[in-house]
């Protein structure tokens, strides 16, 4: 095995690290043009997948062509392929070109952003892109950040909103304080629950109203549980609505949820981490609710706007809440930010990426309108699964989202049909697609939203479903009006 003439005391020169970069970045071109015939999912287990990637710790270089042809070899073929175009499950996302070569870029500068000076720039495009993102949201924000993903991001406003209802909780901790309460949701996301362990606030707090049919937050239920909790001694901290809830896409009445706040005086948290930036598409944006009245929000670039994780946008209409919470400055960190914003005073993150970078390339290389096309393009691809599918009698649609996510059931079946079907479609590694469970029932969970997927790929998984549905249940029968002559034959 050859290996790379580096310095031993250096790095690659410029010259092989362009040579090596264009190497990469070949594989990595060849693997998008390949994407239709690459499986979503691999059908290797674990342990033989462990297998193929470890090994004993390197004393001596290897050839980075070798690493290259290991990387392609064992590691992306095993991959759940996120980036690809049949790839429906969770929340279907995209990384895209101008993306890609900034993250890159972004690594190659390796700046941290945690005060003005150690990046002042790059702390001016974060401030630049959030004013954007706020912007493209409709949202009057005070303060704005990015983060690595909505859950932090709601960790970091629900410690905002408890420093707000117990500012003494800073200094003395939780013990003497009436309990505190978060509301939300049985649809809300887990990372509501995740904040309240990590706050001290504990799970018993968290009170998870049910939604029934509606998959949303009741205003009504809300304000009665609120008021009873209040008169029962305890400290109500915030209430978490969510715009494009994780199962079904929900939307919570937020402008009616906000009402009951500022009746209490209760700190309204939006989740809309999912939902958010949907409402960037102009064939939806007026039937999605109106978020100015949030206290704090979370919208994630990295689920709609063809950016890659990492990359969550937390923010506050209150001008230094975050900074209340957080803002503890040693002498080493003490520095002139006259002008400029220390970003580390916002979050529990000293060490921050320079993750504005992606997204100031991605929203100049579209543009708003380019983004409003694609997004446009996946909310038609939606459609036109929920229409070949409702033409099918066995199938139920059990969601009524706006948002390109559908929750499918086998009608007037149990759920082991829709858990086999899609068990059926994923076992072909072709295709991925998760589930969850609405309304008492399993479905199947379809989202749309990659870069790359086109009409080609819906008609696919239409006939992947309908080949799994013929498999479990049976053809659909034919309708009456074609059947109303017919004789049956009598048995012989």
């Amino acid at each position: 095995m050859t290996h790379d003439p580096a310095t031993p005391t250096g790095d690659w020169n410029p010259e092989q690290l362009k040579a090596f970069g264009t190497d990469t970045l070949d594989r990595i071109c060849r693997h998008f043009a390949a994407l239709d015939d690459v499986p979503v999912t691999t059908a290797a287990n674990a342990a033989d997948v462990a297998d193929a990637i470890d090994s004993a710790l390197p004393s001596e270089a290897t050839a980075f062509a070798d690493i290259l042809d290991d990387t392609w070899k064992n590691v992306v073929p095993h991959l759940t392929q996120w980036n690809h175009p049949r790839f429906h499950a969770y929340f279907s996302n995209s990384s895209s070109g101008p993306a890609i070569l900034a993250e890159m870029t972004a690594a190659a500068l390796n700046v941290n952003v945690m005060l003005w000076k150690s990046a002042p720039s790059a702390a001016a495009v974060e401030d630049t892109v959030t004013r954007w993102l706020a912007e493209l949201l409709d949202y009057p924000a005070a303060d704005a950040l990015l983060v690595d993903g909505a859950s932090l991001g709601t960790f970091y406003a629900l410690a905002a909103a408890r420093h707000r209802a117990q500012p003494d909780v800073r200094h003395h901790g939780t013990s003497g304080q009436k309990p505190g309460r978060i509301y939300t949701s049985d649809q809300a996301h887990s990372s509501v629950d995740k904040a309240a362990i990590a706050l001290g606030i504990g799970l018993d707090n968290v009170v998870r109203l049910p939604t029934g049919a509606t998959s949303q937050l009741d205003p009504a239920a809300l304000s009665t549980h609120i008021a009873s909790d209040i008169a029962a001694g305890y400290t109500p901290i915030a209430v978490v609505a969510t715009v494009g809830t994780t199962t079904s896409g929900a939307l919570d009445p937020i402008e009616a949820i906000a009402a009951v706040c500022r009746e209490h005086q209760v700190w309204l948290h939006v989740d809309a981490a999912y939902g958010g930036f949907w409402r960037i598409a102009p064939a939806i944006a007026q039937v999605l609710p109106s978020l100015a009245a949030a206290d704090s929000l979370v919208a994630n670039p990295h689920k709609v706007l063809f950016t890659p994780m990492e990359c969550g946008a937390l923010f506050c209409r209150h001008p230094g809440a975050l900074e209340a919470a957080f803002t503890l400055v040693p002498e080493y960190l003490r520095t002139d930010t006259t002008g400029g914003i220390d970003y580390m005073n916002y979050t529990l993150n000293l060490g921050r990426q320079f993750r504005a970078l992606k997204l100031w390339w991605t929203l100049r290389a579209f543009g708003i309108r380019g983004i409003q096309t694609r997004l446009e393009h996946s909310l038609t691809l939606a459609a036109r699964l929920r229409d070949a599918l409702s033409a099918d009698p066995r199938w139920h649609l059990a969601n009524d989202s706006p948002l390109p996510l559908l929750c499918l059931r086998i009608s007037g079946a149990d759920g082991l049909a829709t858990r086999q079907i899609l068990d059926t479609v994923n076992s072909t590694h072709r295709t991925l697609l998760s589930h969850s469970e609405l309304d008492g029932h399993y479905v199947i969970r379809v989202s749309i939203g990659n870069i790359h997927t086109t009409a080609d790929h819906i008609d696919q998984l239409v006939a992947e479903l309908t080949d799994a549905a013929d498999a479990v249940v049976g053809t659909p029968r034919p309708l009456a009006s074609a059947t109303a002559t017919h004789q049956e034959v009598p048995a012989s």
